[in-house]
This record gives structure tokens, C-alpha cells and sequence, in this order.
């Protein structure tokens, strides 16, 4: 019953992510058209967008989403009131905490916006400003979306947490409609801050805040249906956040390393977006930070999808499993979901090499400079799309240390990743071209996720075990050479598209590379089943048996 329960979360959970991804790809292709993908006015929105989301990430992110999910599930199970007492009073500490944070980080917009870009012009660090402003307070609704929804996954409502990005991915895509048609599509004479108006500050920036608002809101509704009388409670003494408190102090540290280095590369890849101005011609073959995160953006879907949902559910397994110490059944998990999610990971590395031009034409925007945008993020898209089962693997085995209350372990390992690959990145920005810069970053984040993987398996091993790595390895090879099959399969689709020939079909419009993606995807994916069943690759089985059990008949 438990094995059937996890597969119909997981695939709740993968339903709800995979929607909202591709209404998140639909806006950030609409965001291209717009204020387009290799621009001064793409780069300068993509930091002030992206900076509330590490920041809340850096801060306080970790701590909700892998440590109170424990600390929950025991107050629900020890306590009489089924834990409404701890979840009151933490909800209310989170909220002081998180406007706290917001607050102080808003009034800050204009300083941090010079201190994470590099070699921007006085009018682009006065839009980013403004931009900032308008985003920063996106800060306060990811947090009460997380807390929120870390609750409902504890009591085992999955599905909202997973479903309520799609309000906040409805949202945008109206507003940057709306933008469309009020202002037209991107053109290089408005490509500027000179040329920028407040009316599309607003309906940009307040559109883009107010969809993260709704995505929190929703949760509230499922939150009260819980029964559990939630309400402002102050005073937190003597109810066991203490205990929690130790564990987020290492979460924390955690976080504030990773996201450091992650800002740090973000200001070195914003240096991308003065040197743009000095190339010969339009610049859109210079990648920037827009390129970058969106590249990584579709690079993660595999993992968003699959991996995330999976992981999502089987934490709770490996919380139960660790509080009990039945180490052989945390083995068992961690043996099983690698070897699981491995058949949706080697797939997509396969999809995003083979398919990396068509895929990053459909978010290069509209205009004669699309095709050469598109190359240049589709570069990206082959080099991180290849390290993604890695990252995967990384973030899995986190799981392990996290179950166990254990926050101290991935601190270390953060530290000893984003250490090394800070003082590379630091090397790279002193000796690479502003405009080459982002593509070496890019090569840095794939080897980064192949050490992390490598590192998180020796950590693991040491804390329980040998989990069956040599079985997981070998599941990994034989899965490796039907997604390698598949992947010649759909090159050779691609060929017959013009894929590799300079205004091929395959990238004359965003139009011409959907059908591309879509032809050539279903034959990836027939090939890569066919190529699985003649392996007898068992995991094909495990992965497809939370879909085949939705369908009627197969409950």
C-alpha cells in the first residue's frame, strides 16, 4: 500500500511540476519577445528577477524546505492536537522573520544592484534599481509559500504545493500578453534604459511580483482545510524548535555558501552584458545572464519534473526509516530512487544535447537576431543539459543527511564545492573575455555537478553504508547506452530538419522548432523505450508504474 501511495503522490506531484514548467517555458519565451533574449533590457529584468529568489534562498530557503518537514511530522504524531500548536507558532515566527527580511533587503534595492554587476552603465543601474523595487518583495510571498506548503507535504498533501506555481505561471503569461499588445514586441531601437517608460515597469515588474503573490495565496485555502484551527501564536520557547533551530543553523550555512557562490556567478556573467555593447553588429551571439538561467531553467526539467516529485515523497520515507535507524531501508531507498530517477535524467541529458538549438529557439525571442541568439544559448543548453543526472544524483543523496536531521554533512560539501569553483570562477573573469565569459561558466557549473555527485556518494557511503552503488552504476551504463541510441536516433531526425545547416527549418521560427521538437522528441522517446525493453532495463518499470497506475483499468 505504501509503495502504491508513493507512486500516486509522485505522479501528483510530477503532473502538477510538469504543467507549471511548461507554462513557465511559455512565459519565458513570451519574456523574449518582449524585452528579448540577448539584450541590454533582457539581461538588466533577468538580475532584478532572479536576485529575490536567491536571496530568499540564501537566507532562509533551505530551512524550510528540508528541515521542517521532520520537526512537523513528529509535532503531528506527539502531540494531541496533531501538531497545531508548533505549526501556529512557527507560521507566526515566519512571517516576522520573512517581512524582516523583505523590508530591510527592499530599502537596500540600489546598493545590492551595484554590488552583484559588473562594468554597467549609470542608466542600466538605475533601471535595475527600479526593477529591483518592484521585485524585491517577492521575497516575503516565497517564503510563506514554502512554509506553507512544507506543512501540507507533511501531512501529506502534495499536490498543492506542486500545483500553485501554475497560478503564478497564468499570471505572467497574461501580463506579458498584455505587454505585447500595449508596446509591441522587442525592437533594438527600444533597447535601452533611455528608452524604457514607467508604464512598462509596471505591468512588468508588478505583473511578475503579483503572480508570486497568488502562488502563496492559494495555499492558505488547502492550509485551512487541515482542520487544525491555525493562528498567530507568539512565543516560542519550550516547543521544540530548539532542536530545529541547530539543524537550520547548518541548513542555513548551507545556503548562504551555495547562494553566495551562485551570486557571485551571476555578477560575473552580468559583465557579459556591457561587453555585449562593444561587439560589431546586434550582440545576440553573445550570451548573458538571461541566456545562462534560462539555458539551465530548461537544462533542470527532467530533474523538476521526475526527481524533485520522487525525492519530494520518499523524504518522508527516509525521515521514517532514519528516526527507527532501519538503515537497510534507507539503502533500499536510496538504491531504488536513484536507479529510478536515472531513467528520466539519461533521457533528458540525451534530449537537451541532441535538441539544445530547437530548444533554446523557442526562447531567443522574434527578429533577424533570433536564429543567432538561439545558437549561442543552445551551447549552453548541450553543456549543462549533459552534467543534469549528476546534479540529480547530488541532490538525492542530500536527502540522506537531511532524513537523518544531519544539516552539518552537505554544509561540508557545499563548502568543499563552491569553494573550488569560486576561485575558479574568479580566475575565469580575470582571464576570459567579457564575451566568451557565460559559456565558461557554463562548463564550470557541468563539471561542478559531476565532482558533487562524486562527493555526495563518498559522504553517503561513509554515514550508511554501501547502498549498492556498483548495481546503481551498472543501471546507470546499460540506461546510458539506450538513451546514447536514442540520442543517434534523433540526430539524424534533426539532420532530416535542417538542424545543422545555417536557416534550416529547424531554426527559422519559434513555429518551425516545435514541430522539429516534437517529431524528433517522439522519436528520441520511442527509440530510447524500444532500446530499454531490449536491455530489460527493470527500472523502465519502476519509473512508468506511477503513470500505467492512473490510467483506468490499471489501478
Amino acid at each position: 500500500m505504501e509503495t502504491q501511495s508513493t507512486a500516486r503522490a509522485s505522479a501528483v506531484m510530477a503532473a502538477g511540476t510538469l504543467v507549471s514548467r511548461v507554462l513557465g517555458f511559455v512565459r519565458t519565451s513570451l519574456l523574449a519577445v518582449a524585452i528579448g533574449a540577448n539584450t541590454t533590457m533582457g539581461d538588466i529584468f533577468e538580475k532584478a528577477n532572479t536576485i529575490p529568489n536567491i536571496i530568499y534562498l540564501l537566507l532562509a530557503g533551505g530551512v524550510f524546505n528540508v528541515v521542517l518537514v521532520p520537526q512537523i511530522i513528529k509535532a503531528s504524531k506527539n502531540n494531541d492536537d496533531g501538531g497545531a500548536d508548533y505549526i501556529s507558532r512557527l507560521l507566526s515566527l515566519t512571517l516576522l522573520v520573512l517581512a524582516a527580511i523583505t523590508l530591510v533587503v527592499t530599502a537596500l534595492a540600489g546598493p545590492i544592484i551595484r554590488l552583484l554587476t559588473r562594468d554597467w552603465t549609470q542608466g542600466m543601474l538605475e533601471l535595475g534599481t527600479i526593477f529591483a523595487l518592484w521585485c524585491l518583495p517577492q521575497i516575503f510571498f516565497y517564503g510563506l509559500y514554502a512554509v506553507v506548503g512544507q506543512v501540507l507535504n507533511a501531512k501529506s498533501r502534495f499536490g498543492w504545493y506542486m500545483w500553485a506555481p501554475v497560478v503564478n505561471n497564468v499570471v505572467a503569461i497574461g501580463v506579458l500578453v498584455l505587454y505585447i499588445v500595449l508596446f509591441g514586441s522587442f525592437s533594438r531601437a527600444t533597447d535601452s534604459p533611455e528608452a524604457w517608460t514607467s508604464e512598462q515597469t509596471l505591468l512588468l515588474a508588478g505583473g511578475t511580483t503579483l503572480g508570486i503573490i497568488l502562488q502563496a495565496l492559494v495555499l492558505l485555502w488547502p492550509l485551512s482545510r487541515l482542520g487544525l484551527g491555525l493562528k498567530l501564536k507568539f512565543g516560542w520557547r519550550g516547543i521544540g524548535l530548539g532542536r530545529a533551530g541547530k539543524v537550520a543553523g547548518w541548513t542555513l550555512g548551507t545556503m548562504v555558501v551555495g547562494n553566495s557562490a551562485y551570486l557571485l556567478y551571476g555578477t560575473i556573467a552580468s559583465s557579459a552584458t556591457a561587453g555585449r555593447q562593444e561587439v560589431e553588429g546586434s550582440g545576440a551571439g553573445v550570451a548573458g545572464e538571461y541566456a545562462l538561467n534560462t539555458a539551465t531553467l530548461i537544462a533542470m526539467l527532467p530533474h523538476s519534473v521526475v526527481v524533485l516529485s520522487i525525492a519530494t515523497v520518499l523524504f518522508n520515507q527516509l525521515s521514517r526509516s532514519q528516526a527507527h535507524r532501519q538503515l537497510d531501508e534507507v539503502r533500499q531507498t536510496v538504491n531504488s530512487g536513484l536507479r529510478t530517477i536515472g531513467v528520466a535524467t539519461m533521457f533528458g541529458a540525451a534530449v537537451m544535447v541532441v535538441l539544445a538549438g530547437p530548444l533554446a529557439r523557442l526562447f531567443a525571442g522574434s527578429g533577424p537576431t533570433a536564429p543567432a541568439s538561439a545558437a549561442a544559448m543552445g551551447q549552453l543548453l548541450a553543456v549543462l543539459g549533459a552534467a543534469m543526472p549528476f546534479m540529480s544524483i547530488y541532490f538525492f543523496l542530500g536527502r540522506v543527511f537531511y532524513a537523518e536531521e544531519d544539516a552539518k554533512t552537505p554544509l561540508v560539501m557545499q563548502s568543499i564545492l563552491s569553494g573550488t569553483c569560486v576561485v575558479i570562477a574568479l580566475v575565469m573573469a580575470q582571464l576570459m573575455p567579457a564575451t566568451e565569459i557565460v559559456f565558461g561558466l557554463a562548463v564550470l557549473f557541468a563539471v561542478f555537478h559531476i565532482l558533487s555527485a562524486l562527493l555526495a556518494h563518498f559522504f553517503t557511503v561513509r554515514r550508511v553504508g554501501d547502498y549498492g552503488a556498483g548495481q546503481v552504476a551498472e543501471s546507470y551504463i546499460r540506461i546510458g547506452y539506450a538513451a546514447l541510441g536514442a540520442s543517434l536516433a534523433g540526430a539524424a531526425a534533426l539532420w532530416l530538419f535542417g538542424g545543422y545547416q545555417p536557416g534550416g527549418f529547424a531554426m527559422v521560427s519559434i513555429f518551425t522548432a516545435i514541430v522539429t521538437i516534437a517529431v524528433c522528441g517522439i522519436v528520441m522517446a520511442l527509440a530510447y523505450l524500444l532500446l530499454l525493453k531490449a536491455l530489460r532495463v527493470a527500472e523502465l518499470h519502476d519509473f512508468l508504474q506511477p503513470i500505467l497506475s492512473r490510467l483506468p483499468g490499471r489501478g
